[in-house]
């Protein structure tokens, strides 16, 4: 800091990243503390209240001094110290370790003071730096040897893969979703709760089904509210109902599938309801619209991840639950579960999801391209593939642009792979695979089913 920067701030005054002491007195540790809990701040000793320059005796010393009070507090706070004149600047920069406190008590800045931080206010901090996980905390509303029965333990013990002569309390504390009282945790709670709202209130999850591409007018409504594994069923499968279906050829076979691909669809949602923050009191949404299928979780990404991690790693803001999702084969492995999604709907001829995080919400977004009343499902695109190579042959390049493609896309690349494999198309130059000038024409297998495919 330059001391043209020092008059600035003095000439600033006091607020919430800025404070001015006169001395090193024994509140210095909760200054620090307060600024470490916040989003950092800078602290100049040697300067009255008021601005008035009073200056530092003995630097070395009085950096030694800090520099213990800053080691001192759990977990130590960083700080850069600088002469600037006969005053010290000391910058608390924005920490990752939060909460911190000193001598056992947090403190927080609120405008130009700091105060004690509510108990609550020290447990937001813990579960939004991942040092304290939601969901291994005990849940008092759900009682083992009331709410857990037969029914209920017969369907969790066969998807948890439990050995069936396993006794269900030591399983239970194998597992870790009770503890050595029988106290049931959140994580098991949401496992086997008969309805998830009896424990969590905001633990469902809520579908809508709107007719175009607005929230305007909603068609359909429902929500969801058994176990975890069952609420991700059942949602799955209301979304497929409400989508497309169209043709594809498998050999000489003509089958129907969504327009979107199930299992991505399916990890989405379990990533939506694994990683939520269970704390907050939204819900998990999912909208259907005319051009996409979204599916919205409340709490934004979990702290140390970012956009950018999406897809290559994973910090799971309920690991005891993901855990089990995982063992229950409900959910993919850590870090896998986006990469996964991307790959099915490339194999499936579809954009891949997009996802958008806040501070406050999740979002991916699946583009649906049946857009327009009357166009074919996405699934028909074997179908589409045959019917412009009738009137005679096409480079790939140019049935890409007749699909409504940017460029030749990995998923045209399989399907014409695949259709040439099956017989139902092929080279015009088979010699010359490779040729800037190959293009593809209709066999006449590839004719047969073309016709059996019309309606």
């Amino acid at each position: 800091m330059t001391r043209e920067h020092l008059h600035d701030l003095i000439a600033r005054g006091e607020g919430p990243a800025l404070e001015f002491k006169r001395s090193l007195t024994k509140d210095l540790g909760r200054e620090l503390c307060a600024f470490a809990n916040s989003g950092g701040g800078t602290l100049i000793v040697g300067l009255s209240g008021r601005g008035r320059i009073i200056g530092v005796e003995d630097h070395t010393r009085a950096k030694s001094r800090i520099r213990s009070i800053a080691r001192s507090a759990d977990p130590p706070i960083d700080v850069d110290i600088d002469s600037v004149g006969t005053v010290l600047q000391v910058s608390v920069p924005a920490q990752h370790r939060k909460p911190y406190s000193v001598r056992g008590r947090f403190f927080k800045r609120d405008g130009p003071t700091n105060r004690w931080m509510s108990r609550t206010e020290i447990e937001d901090l813990f579960h939004a730096a991942g040092r304290l996980h939601f969901d291994r905390t005990l849940c008092p509303a759900f009682i083992v040897d009331r709410d857990l029965d037969g029914d209920t333990w017969a369907r969790f013990s066969r998807r948890a893969k439990v050995p069936r002569r396993m006794d269900q309390i030591a399983a239970l504390l194998k597992l870790g979703l009770i503890d050595a009282e029988r106290r049931m945790t959140h994580a098991g709670a949401w496992l086997m709760a008969r309805d998830i709202r009896t424990v969590t209130t905001s633990a469902h999850v809520s579908c809508a089904l709107f007719p175009g591409r607005t929230r305007s007018r909603i068609l359909d409504r429902r929500d969801f509210h058994r176990d975890v594994p069952s609420m991700i069923d059942e949602t799955a499968a209301w979304v497929l109902g409400k989508i497309n279906v169209g043709p594809v050829i498998r050999g000489m076979r003509r089958e129907d599938r969504p327009e979107l691909p199930g299992e991505a669809l399916r990890e989405a949602l379990a990533n939506a309801v694994a990683h939520r923050d269970y704390r907050s009191p939204a819900n998990v949404q999912v909208h259907v619209f005319k051009d996409r299928v979204e599916i919205v979780s409340p709490g934004g990404l979990p702290a140390g991840m970012t956009e950018a991690d999406l897809g290559t790693r994973s910090v799971p803001r309920n690991p005891l639950l993901f855990g089990m999702l995982y063992r229950m084969d409900v959910a993919e492995n850590i870090g896998s579960g986006i990469w996964r999604m991307r790959e099915l709907c490339r194999e499936h001829g579809v954009p891949q999801p997009t996802i958008e995080a806040s501070d406050g919400w999740v979002t991916v977004t699946f583009p649906r391209l049946n857009q327009e009343d009357g166009a074919p499902a996405r699934g028909s695109l074997d179908i589409r593939v045959l019917a412009l190579l009738v009137d005679g042959p096409l480079s790939k390049s140019v049935i890409a642009r007749r699909l409504g493609h940017r460029s030749v896309s990995g998923g045209l690349n399989r399907v014409t792979r695949r259709m040439r494999d099956d017989g139902l198309i092929e080279y015009t130059l088979p010699e010359k695979p490779n040729s800037s000038r190959q293009q593809y024409r209709l066999t006449a297998t590839g004719s047969e089913v073309l016709a059996g495919s019309s309606p």
